[in-house]
């Protein structure tokens, strides 16, 4: 059942107090090199650094007093991890934080400087899920999935509404896909708010889950997760698919060369700071560009968590 228009306007009158109305930009450059008028949804400029703030806000909020009390508990990479420690930090609620010991030192360091819980786990999904149970288990805290829930992928989808408040007549919006959440809050967004706009999504072929479940119909898995764009090794859930599988129209699939690419024009034309999985949708765009030729298009640049010493260029 795919959530109503009003639970996708009230999260924007929830999350706007707490977040940054990210600006929107474009490049002349870009434009020539895509042949589409690109409109960039600066996430990577958003509290914490990345869009994730949005859904963790959201979700926060709609806690019980009691809920509150005990605290919240995720397992992340790094994008979700900050964005809860930094909500939770605003509403004076607990945030306990399990990591992978893979996770970008940078990443590692920012959830312990917004207040964060840090746990170590192993880098397996299946040993992060065991250690925030536990947590779960022990402290009583509420989990919040980093993608699939529905108040974290309502919040998600601000993002895109912001974007069409300020371009209603974009004819398509792009965002990388990892866990679902961005491209299912997004979709919400653009079939209540867009004027027949079209979500596309982008992953790396190395991780192309999300392409294989629209076309089967079935959440789908990976076997490897070897890709630079580190937030987008995560897959699709039950709440966030349904949504997906209605309201997404295609997922392109681009390779590693192209997202490396893609991360060093934004970086040097139009001088943000983006991490890898950010460029994921401007690569699927130079891909495809005979597709979205002199189209308008909103590509959100979903996060700049990068680690400098480790750069793929």
């Amino acid at each position: 059942m795919i959530p109503s228009r009003q639970i996708v306007l009230e999260a924007g009158d929830r999350v706007a107090p707490f977040v940054h109305r990210t600006p929107v930009l474009t490049s002349r450059l870009l434009n020539e090199l895509s042949g589409a008028e690109v409109f960039f949804k600066c996430e990577n400029l958003q509290k914490m650094g990345a869009f994730k703030m949005r859904g963790a806000i959201n979700a926060v909020q709609q806690l019980s007093e009691t809920q509150k009390k005990a605290g919240v508990v995720t397992h992340s990479s790094g994008n979700f991890g900050q964005a809860l420690a930094l909500a939770a930090k605003k509403l004076g609620v607990k945030a306990y934080i399990v990591m992978p010991s893979s996770a970008p030192a940078v990443k590692t360091m920012a959830v312990k400087a917004y207040g964060g819980l840090v746990t170590i786990s192993e880098p397996t999904l299946e040993a992060r899920e065991k250690s925030a149970a536990a947590i779960v288990e022990e402290e009583g805290a509420v989990f919040l999935h980093p993608s699939n829930d529905l108040n974290v992928i309502v919040g998600q989808g601000t993002a895109a509404l912001e974007l069409l408040q300020d371009h209603p007549d974009l004819e398509f919006i792009m965002t990388p896909v990892g866990g679902g959440g961005l491209i299912a809050g997004t979709a919400l967004a653009a079939h209540y708010l867009g004027t027949n706009c079209v979500v596309v999504g982008a992953e790396p072929r190395e991780v192309d889950d999300a392409y294989r479940a629209l076309k089967s119909g079935e959440i789908e898995y990976n076997i490897t997760t070897d890709t630079v764009a580190d937030g987008l090794k995560t897959n699709l859930g039950d709440i966030n698919f349904p949504i997906i599988k209605e309201l997404v129209s295609d997922i392109i699939r681009v390779e590693e060369d192209g997202i490396v690419a893609a991360m060093k024009l934004i970086w040097e034309r139009m001088k943000l700071v983006i991490e890898p999985s950010s460029a994921v949708p401007f690569a699927g765009l130079l891909k495809e560009r005979e597709k979205y030729r002199n189209k308008k298009i909103g590509i959100i640049l979903s996060g700049g968590n990068v680690e400098l010493s480790n750069l793929p260029f």
